[in-house]
């Protein structure tokens, strides 16, 4: 199906007279905001966000790049990358974007990428989400909440908590009424390719996605009901996005930001980090036949190696990546991580050293200095590194405070160690030890506005352990 310049030229005026207003039967806005908060809530109950400085930077890039050239929308966008293989993405209320790590895996350029995250900013944009859940006619936010969550999670990646997420919210027959219809992905795929016009994006970009989508049988499911497909009709999407790129021209002069190069160094680094091991190790092994000098594939497969225990190998291949690419951040940050576990301590801390002004990757190489200081002994730095750490994002860090207890154990600091280890266990979801070790903190603690943050943890839990019940 072709589509006449004057028919994409109509639909850039409806878009800009409709982007700023609420499109009929949709849930209010506040609704929609109270919606989003629970959701999020429940997401990060699951612990399936990945917290990784250089994948968010990338993401977080594209999408406020494609958003640059919209006008002032009702909700914040965020996005997330969610730690789950499934070839997805998912635009939740209140412009929540979610990534999944098994597209990033199966993408092979930003082109793509950013066809896929612009395509997802058009459901937020239109507010499709909030149009299916008034199309229920559900009231009950909770249970709303519930079943995008589980939809989110995905029975791949979260198993039996995403079944109660979404069994447990309400029946099948309800949450039919939560799906895309076919016109709304038609609506956000013509959206994403205005959107991405001008972005320095290929919109070709989003066809080449879409065609490894099909290929992939979308969440690679098979026979999974079309409710919880959150795309459904790509077959035809290809064909209309198809017919659109045959009149388009590209605009000159314009680049990418990033570009594939950094896409595939995040690529191999979610990989190499939360891949399957040898799944991902053969197919990094397989493209480096083919591509010696590619220094994101000696990136990744050293990651893996690490991951492995195989430090020598891992360090070598780290190694062969920096000749390739110098001083490049993302190799220096996991070379000096390696190093650490090798026992190399004083070149870890030289090559963190490098990494600890970068505004990127800055704060995870003060966490990994951290480290390596508390095993050469050097307490005091160490302390003060990890709790700069925390103070900006603790939760990237749950395992910052782990060593914080550690270090005041060295110290003969007891219930502060006990403090810290008593949220690193509450973190990390082990209520029965956090409960125990911040009863031991709050009843030695001296500091009482450290006791009275103590004792609030630990109604917190006593309030969220008694909710599951």
């Amino acid at each position: 199906m072709k589509f006449p310049m004057r028919f994409i030229a109509g639909c850039l005026v409806f878009i800009f007279l409709g982007w700023s207003s609420s499109p009929a039967f949709a849930i209010s806005i506040p609704d929609e905001q109270k919606l989003g908060k629970e959701f999020m809530e429940m997401i990060k109950a699951q612990r399936v966000i990945i917290h990784d400085p250089v994948a968010m930077h990338m993401i977080n890039t594209v999408g406020y790049h494609i958003l640059e050239g919209l006008p002032t929308q009702p909700f914040n966008f965020n996005f997330y990358l969610i730690n789950d293989d499934s070839f997805n993405a998912f635009a939740s209320p209140s412009a929540n974007i979610f990534m999944y790590k098994g597209l990033l895996f199966a993408l092979d350029n930003i082109d793509e990428f950013a066809g896929i995250m612009a395509h997802e900013i058009a459901h937020a944009v239109s507010r499709h989400v909030s149009q299916s859940i008034d199309r229920s006619k559900l009231v009950n936010i909770g249970s709303m909440a519930g079943m995008l969550a589980g939809i989110l999670v995905g029975a791949t990646g979260g198993g039996e908590a995403a079944s109660a997420l979404t069994l447990g919210s309400m029946a099948a027959s309800q949450s039919a009424m939560l799906a895309f219809t076919r016109d709304n992905e038609t609506d956000a795929d013509q959206k994403a390719f205005l959107f991405l016009k001008d972005t320095g994006y290929s919109p070709a970009g989003l066809l080449s996605g879409l065609t490894k989508m099909r290929a992939s049988d979308y969440r690679g499911i098979e026979g999974i009901p079309d409710y919880f497909k959150t795309h459904p009709g790509t077959g035809n999407r290809i064909i209309n996005i198809a017919g659109i790129l045959e009149n388009y021209t590209p605009p000159k002069e314009k680049i990418p930001i990033p570009d594939t190069f950094e896409f595939e160094m995040v690529k191999y680094r979610i990989m190499g980090l939360y891949g399957n091991l040898d799944t991902s190790l053969n197919k990094m092994a397989n493209r480096l036949l083919d591509e010696p000098e590619n220094p994101s594939l000696h990136y990744g497969i050293g990651l893996l190696y690490a991951r492995k225990n195989q430090r020598d190998l891992a360090i070598s291949h780290l190694k062969k990546a920096l000749s390739i690419k110098l001083m490049e951040p993302m190799i220096l940050l996991e070379l000096g991580r390696v190093y650490i576990h090798d026992g190399q301590i004083k070149k870890a801390e030289n090559v963190l050293a490098g990494v600890m002004n970068n505004p990127i990757m800055g704060l995870w190489a003060k966490y990994f200095m951290a480290i390596a200081q508390i095993e050469s002994g050097n307490l005091v730095p160490a302390e003060k590194n990890l709790k700069q750490v925390l103070h900006e994002k603790p939760e990237a860090f749950t395992r910052g405070y782990y060593h914080l207890a550690d270090i005041m154990a060295q110290k003969k600091e007891q219930a502060i160690s006990h403090y810290y280890l008593g949220i690193y266990y509450s973190k990390s979801g082990d209520f029965k030890n956090a409960i125990r070790l911040l009863n031991r903190a709050i009843e030695t603690l001296k500091d009482p506005r450290i006791k009275e943050d103590a004792q609030k943890r630990l109604d917190q839990i006593h309030v969220l352990t008694k909710s599951k019940r």
